[in-house]
């Protein structure tokens, strides 16, 4: 049987992704084993021109593009930075649907890598039905996060460096959206380290891709609640759910008070600002920690973008750096 996600294309493509988004800094979080109870690594996706691990895919599919072309898009935000960053690189041009509630730091930053930004809807979803509405209007490609095997082999690349690591990692917990990152991750690992057991991350108030998984058929809901928007998925994409199979040993849901002390935790230990979906992984372990502790696990922070105000709410006031502490 032929997967989806290739080994081959996932090996090769740290050639084509641009270098700004290889690499990221892994290393143990020595100061929260006390807190945890186990050796943690963690994978830092935050330090690249988007703040986010979604550079690698949209790195990898935009190599296939040429200057002129136009791609239509939906994103929560962190993909569409990406996808705007990579096409602007190729001089090719981005359109892009968001909800009319996205991040407007997210918004802000989509537009400023020179892509169209169209907010239509109350959540991702309602933004991707109208962008798959218009690119067929238009006749543009619709390129879908999750759906296109790019998004995920380009992910995949951070298991390549993960598992460059020294030991064999016990434990690998992966925030779970739309399913690229972890497909692609789960994909390599399962091939290159199967000991490792691969743990897909949701928010319990958007469990549909959990669920979905867990079922074996697709499950989708009308509303989600939870303040991690990068991984607020209600309406699952069929061929990820089935790419997960044989990908991922199991999948478990997280509240956002627990993603809220996990974000909290990161800042306060590692000196990192990261959004709730990225700190999805480090929640897993919050919420149970005796089936981690004393073994080695890893956990990819996928995402840092928080407005002001939200680095306010959730982490403590934030210093301006006109104003020093006394």
């Amino acid at each position: 049987m032929t997967h989806r996600l290739s080994l081959d294309r996932i090996a090769g493509a740290s050639s084509v992704i641009d270098p700004v988004f290889l690499h990221s800094p892994q290393f143990r979080a020595e100061s929260l084993d006390d807190v945890l109870g186990c050796r943690l690594i963690v994978k830092v996706e935050t330090l690249n021109p988007i703040r986010s691990f979604k550079g690698r895919g949209a790195s990898l599919y935009a190599s296939t593009l040429c200057a002129g072309d136009t791609v239509v898009t939906a994103s929560a935000g962190n993909f569409g930075q990406a996808v705007a960053y990579a096409c602007r690189s190729r001089g090719a041009s981005a359109i892009i649907f968001a909800s009319v509630n996205a991040n407007p730091l997210k918004v802000a930053r989509m537009r400023a890598f020179g892509a169209d930004v169209r907010l239509h809807g109350d959540d991702f979803d309602a933004a991707k039905l109208e962008a798959k509405r218009y690119a067929e209007a238009q006749g543009l490609p619709l390129l879908e996060d999750g759906l296109e095997p790019a998004t995920a082999e380009g992910a995949a690349t951070i298991a390549v460096e993960l598992l460059r690591w020294p030991e064999a990692i016990d434990d690998l917990l992966v925030p779970l959206g739309n399913g690229a990152l972890l497909t692609g991750i789960g994909r390599w690992t399962k091939a290159y380290a199967p000991s490792t057991q691969v743990i897909g991350v949701s928010a319990a108030g958007a469990p549909a891709m959990v669920e979905s998984w867990r079922t074996g058929s697709i499950v989708m809901h009308d509303r989600i609640d939870t303040i991690a928007d990068g991984i607020g998925v209600r309406v699952p994409i069929a061929e990820a759910v089935a790419d997960m199979h044989g990908a991922v040993d199991d999948a478990v849901l997280v509240r956002d008070e627990t993603i809220l002390a996990a974000m909290r935790l990161a800042h306060k230990h590692l000196g990192l600002v990261i959004e709730p979906s990225g700190a999805a992984g480090l929640a897993a372990i919050l919420e149970d920690p005796s089936r981690y502790r004393g073994r080695l696990v890893a956990t990819i922070l996928c995402g840092g973008n928080l407005t002001p105000e939200q680095m306010a709410m959730w982490l403590g006031p934030v210093q301006s750096a006109a104003s020093p502490p006394r």
